[in-house]
């Protein structure tokens, strides 16, 4: 599938939508490699030459402090997914202000070289599509939220080899290796077998067709 063709579902539903007094809320989602972020980028660039305004939020952009999804006594993978974030303030500070047609936007963002956070202003123009790119967006907790939803489904090899050789922040090859295997790995299992993204998303693409 095209961006254009993408971009034309989204509008599609864009104009069709009842909701007009807030923005349009699209995810994005699909797992670790799967190419979110490249394809939140076209489509933006597709969304705004067709004249729309458009706000990209990275929702690894907000997660919390190490000491708080680490070493908790939890197993890696419950860390990941339960810790990673914190699922209520995301809620209330992004996804109901939006409904609320909020115009600003205040959200921790995560600085990975200090481990700290820092509150930042995120300025929503009025009839503005809002592309959310990130993994584990259907979580039933957020799922509700969203007028469209998009879900990448690429192949596992290509993603793990994609992340094996991206991350090379975590260590040598093996220490990536081990570390998807006993927090990322077993993270994303238990949310597709948990909330069937694939299955609850509007649109599902292969990005390698």
């Amino acid at each position: 599938m095209t961006n254009e063709e993408i971009t034309k579902r989204i509008l599609i539903q864009y104009f069709a939508s009842t909701s007009k007094k807030r923005p349009f809320i699209i995810a994005i989602d699909g797992l670790s490699g799967a190419g979110k972020t490249t394809l939140v980028h076209r489509i933006d660039s597709e969304l705004r030459n067709n004249g729309c305004k458009v706000v990209i939020i990275h929702i690894d952009d907000h997660i919390v402090e190490r000491n708080k999804r680490y070493n908790t006594g939890f197993e890696e993978w419950y860390e990941y997914y339960y810790l990673q974030w914190d699922v209520d303030l995301i809620s209330i500070d992004l996804f109901m202000k939006l409904h609320n047609n909020k115009n600003e936007l205040l959200l921790p963002f995560y600085n990975h070289s200090e481990d700290t956070l820092t509150l930042k202003k995120i300025y929503i123009p009025n009839d503005s599509i809002i592309l959310i790119e990130g993994i584990f967006l259907l979580r039933k907790e957020w799922s509700s939220f969203y007028d469209y939803t998009i879900f990448l489904d690429c192949p596992r090899d290509v993603r793990y080899e994609r992340v094996l050789n991206r991350d090379s922040y975590i260590g040598d090859y093996q220490e990536r290796l081990n570390k998807y295997k006993r927090r990322y790995w077993q993270g994303e299992g238990y949310y597709l077998e948990r909330e069937n993204p694939i299955g609850l998303a509007d649109l599902v693409i292969d990005l390698i067709e």
